[in-house]
């Protein structure tokens, strides 16, 4: 019989502390974690995933983004926190139209300081980008561990199609354990969870797919007779790389975001025209002449006294 991931994470513990009485950890906790693999045996390759529509990248994700346990979306400063966020975005609207046709909504757990600098969701701007505001609810904690709880609990409650935890640069309190607690809960539940890394380093995690998200310029848009259309703004753009998977080789590329059909687009950076100018643009004025070399000096200073 398989064992539940939260038994197998109670096992190690276990074996881990006898391994400690007995003076030999290193060889109790490697058999332990191959007899995990070896239990497990080839069950990863029917675990459900959720494909980009992007064949290089499907590829290399081996089949997709996976829909029962954790992945991670970094931007590494807060500049790009937009665009992680629309990345992350969405790859939600492609999960909740995959659960349940829409029906089932999305949470997302802001961080406080990343919320001050970049915003919150706007919901005119979720429903351009291609999300229903009624089925995106948004939470914001005042800490740290109740942003973990709510995101363990919300998983575990397996009401949302996925939910986003957006947490800024590496704080202390979220290593290597936290990362993996919310893994097995998140593989337990057969569930979604995104983890939105702003402003941070590359660090070790559970996540099983890490990506690093730029912004990229969005491409022209083209009349029917190829000419630009001035003053419009094209579909949302990310320059995308690969960081974590069990691909080897590195992967980057430029995706284009259509909301409309929700759906991903292979793009390249292309060189914006120049701008035309007008028939008449009007005399230039010349450099002005006879200016000061130095500011004036200061009146006189006053004291002024001091309060009692």
């Amino acid at each position: 019989m398989v064992q539940a991931p939260m038994a197998r994470e109670q096992l190690f513990a276990l074996r881990e502390e006898i391994a400690r009485l007995e003076g030999k950890p290193v060889p109790a906790m490697a058999a332990a974690r191959q007899e995990a693999l070896a239990e497990r045996g080839g069950r990863d390759r029917e675990k459900p995933r959720l494909s980009l529509g992007i064949s290089m990248l499907d590829e290399a994700l081996e089949g997709g983004v996976p829909l029962d346990g954790l992945s991670e979306i970094r931007s590494s400063c807060l500049r790009d926190a937009t665009a992680s966020a629309g990345f992350a975005l969405a790859i939600s609207a492609l999960m909740q139209r995959q659960a349940a046709a829409d029906a089932t909504p999305i949470l997302w757990i802001a961080d406080r300081v990343t919320a001050m600098e970049a915003g919150v969701p706007y919901a005119l701007g979720l429903k351009d980008f291609g999300l229903d505001p009624q089925r995106f609810l948004h939470a914001a904690p005042r800490k740290l561990d109740e942003a973990l709880w709510l995101a363990e609990t919300a998983v575990e409650s397996g009401a949302f199609a996925v939910t986003l935890l957006e947490v800024k640069g590496n704080p202390a309190h979220f290593g290597l354990t936290e990362s993996r607690r919310l893994s097995l809960r998140a593989r337990a539940a057969g569930r979604p969870l995104l983890l939105l890394r702003q402003s941070g380093e590359e660090e070790a995690s559970s996540a099983a797919l890490r990506f690093l998200v730029e912004p990229a310029p969005a491409a022209i848009r083209l009349l029917p007779d190829r000419s630009m259309l001035g003053g419009s703004i094209g579909n949302p753009v990310f320059r995308l790389t690969l960081e974590k998977s069990r691909n080897p080789a590195p992967l980057s590329l430029i995706l284009e975001w259509n909301p409309h059909d929700r759906q991903f687009f292979p793009a390249r950076e292309q060189a914006r025209p120049p701008l035309k100018r007008t028939a008449h643009p009007g005399s230039r004025l010349s450099a002005s002449l006879n200016r000061p070399d130095r500011p004036q000096e200061m009146g006189a200073v006053l004291a002024f006294d001091q309060a009692s």
